[in-house]
């Protein structure tokens, strides 16, 4: 899993699988999970579409305030996720991000 980003107690990243699909997304985990593959993943949320910048909310378990949390973070640091995602699928280390 590369971890992206650490905000309230959800960690956003991206799973290597991941790489090949056509659309960049994101995948939110309840933070303290040990197994971190969908049954602990509480939401995925597309960042573009054709390399243009497009959030979407693929499916949720978050209430409707932790995804405006979300939403608005990823939407702030949008291009800063999508480069950290293009480093991650090429096997550079990145440094996780805070957000408060």
């Amino acid at each position: 899993m590369g971890k992206l980003a650490l905000i309230l107690c959800f960690i956003l990243s991206v799973f290597p699988a991941d790489a090949n699909e056509n659309r960049k997304h994101i995948h939110v985990v309840k933070r303290g999970s040990k197994k971190s593959h969908r049954g602990h993943t509480v939401a995925k949320i597309w960042i573009e579409e054709n390399g243009q910048k497009k959030i979407e909310i693929a499916w949720s378990e978050l209430s409707a305030s932790e995804e405006a949390v979300i939403i608005e973070a990823i939407d702030k640091h949008w291009d800063e996720f999508n480069r950290m995602i293009d480093d991650v699928f090429a096997g550079k280390k990145i440094r996780i991000k805070t957000i408060k």
